[in-house]
């Protein structure tokens, strides 16, 4: 079995890479190492925060499968916003439901007639011997009018995927691993680590 490093935190996304992959990969995080910092998330797109959060843990762990994601909301009627800032789109270390109600609150007052909106998500990869592969997801949808559902995380809450008439909390975690975009993005993970090994 692969041993494939997360370079998150968010226990959230680990259970989604757990759930996903099932037995293909043995998932480990910075939660593991004695000593870690996620580094700062300075860049202007998906892919530029994902490659800093990469490189900063292939650094400790160079012969491993180093894999990084950054991903967010975007919402057309906002000019794509939260975008890259979707974690701290209310605050530097905002909750996710002081999030979803600045989200909200933007989204009445700029474009209530608006609200198709996106997930994106970005992994940058690392193999043991450092090559770097980029892989993109999207799914489609819309924003609710009110927060609703209690399972999932982030924007989960307030985001309905096109073809459903429920959020992602609402729809719950079998439901939403089976489309979203991170998990469409695992899933291109886990075709490359099985092309990989069995070449």
């Amino acid at each position: 079995m692969i041993s494939l490093w997360v370079a998150t935190t968010n226990q959230g996304k680990l259970n989604e890479f757990r759930n996903i992959l099932g037995q293909k990969a043995e998932i480990h995080s910075p939660l593991e190492l004695k000593v870690y910092s996620l580094p700062k998330e300075t860049g202007s797109t998906f892919v530029d925060n994902a490659r800093i959060k990469a490189k900063s843990l292939k650094a400790l762990k160079p012969g491993e499968w180093v894999v990084a994601d950054d991903s967010g909301l975007e919402v057309e009627g906002l000019g794509g916003l939260p975008g890259v800032h979707s974690a701290r789109y209310a605050r530097e270390n905002a909750s996710d439901s002081e999030n979803n109600a600045k989200l909200l609150k933007m989204i009445a007052i700029r474009s209530a007639g608006n609200r198709v909106a996106q997930f994106r998500c970005v992994f940058v990869i690392y193999d043991p011997t450092g090559k770097e592969t980029v892989i993109e997801a999207v799914v489609k949808g819309t924003i609710a009018t009110a927060a609703k559902g209690t399972t999932g995380f982030g924007y989960d809450p307030v985001f309905i995927p096109d073809g459903q008439t429920k959020t992602y909390a609402e729809l719950g975690v079998a439901i939403k691993n089976q489309g979203s975009h991170r998990a469409q993005a695992i899933r291109q993970l886990a075709a490359l680590l099985e092309q990989k090994t069995s070449s």
